[in-house]
């Protein structure tokens, strides 16, 4: 079992930068495929990025390719998020979530959750 929290959310203008973290505890972090998934209000739950076990693959939703950077640290239980060049449109609570598959894309192939954090993206 994992527990995931997640920080570096806040309120930013559009083009600015943010990084999130999310912390896992659990010594089988390495194990468990990543991902970071958003909710806008009114909005179903979307993947933002995977990342496999050892972070030697990564996938993006199409919206955030070029935009975002997906990356972990075995070494020190964490995943990562860097979003560059934000919209109003990433607009959301920001979720990080472990699969025990290499990694996917599906929602519902995850497992554990953190709590979130807001992004919010002023124009």
């Amino acid at each position: 079992q994992v527990q995931l929290v997640e920080s570096g959310g806040g309120l930013v203008q559009a083009g600015d930068s943010l990084r999130l973290s999310c912390a896992a505890s659990g010594r089988t972090f390495s194990s468990y495929g990543m991902g970071w998934f958003r909710q806008a209000p009114g909005k179903e739950r979307e993947i933002v990025a995977a990342i496999s076990w050892s972070g030697g693959t990564t996938w993006y939703a199409a919206s955030e390719k070029g935009r975002f950077t997906i990356s972990r640290d075995n070494a020190k239980n964490a995943v990562y998020l860097q979003m560059n060049r934000l919209k109003p449109e990433d607009t959301a609570v920001y979720y990080c979530a472990a699969t025990k598959y290499l990694y996917s894309m599906s929602v519902v192939d995850y497992n554990y959750w953190g709590q979130g954090t807001q992004v919010t993206v002023s124009s």
